[in-house]
């Protein structure tokens, strides 16, 4: 019996197998419609609207991977088929004024937008990122400064809310 417990799988019914894949093909759509948006108009995308494109596009969950890691996949597939792409981060970046100006030459391709500049006593800007930019820009950030330098995360996604005029 101790070596059925340590050793044994564990039988799963089809019903079961179903109920659980389609719960992670949810959960795939959610995070994906959660982290992107529509690039012309900055909303983001409806769960069914996803599930729909995720259909269409004949994805298969894959039980033993994470859904996080499913949903990157998924967002890499679906931008060949629509317009879709992930929501900037805004970041507040405090670099020391010496570092200042050698460190935005560097940080100016990560950057996608720069909200706003000021330098004073020290460089603050505020600017939108790709999210997958974002540890990069950290690590330069901590290692060029020697921890002088600070990244505040203002807002995980910029998306646009609110009614669309005509």
């Amino acid at each position: 019996m101790k070596k059925i417990l340590a050793k044994g799988e564990l039988q799963v019914s089809d019903k079961e197998r179903q109920s659980q894949l389609e719960t992670m093909f949810r959960d795939i759509a959610t995070i994906v419609a959660e982290k992107c948006v529509n690039p012309d108009t900055k909303r983001p995308y409806t769960v069914s609207l996803i599930e729909r494109a995720m259909t269409d596009i004949h994805y298969s969950v894959k039980p033993n991977k994470s859904t996080k890691q499913q949903a990157l996949e998924v967002i890499r597939q679906l931008k060949e088929t629509m317009e879709i792409q992930r929501a900037h981060m805004r970041l507040r970046l405090v670099l020391p004024a010496k570092d200042g100006k050698r460190l935005k030459e560097k940080l100016k391709p990560l950057l996608q937008v720069v909200e706003s500049e000021d330098f004073d006593e020290e460089l603050e800007m505020v600017c939108f990122v790709d999210p997958g930019c974002f540890r990069e820009i950290d690590e330069l950030i901590r290692c060029e400064t020697k921890g002088r330098g600070s990244l505040e995360v203002v807002s995980l996604k910029d998306v646009e809310e609110g009614d669309e005029k005509l």
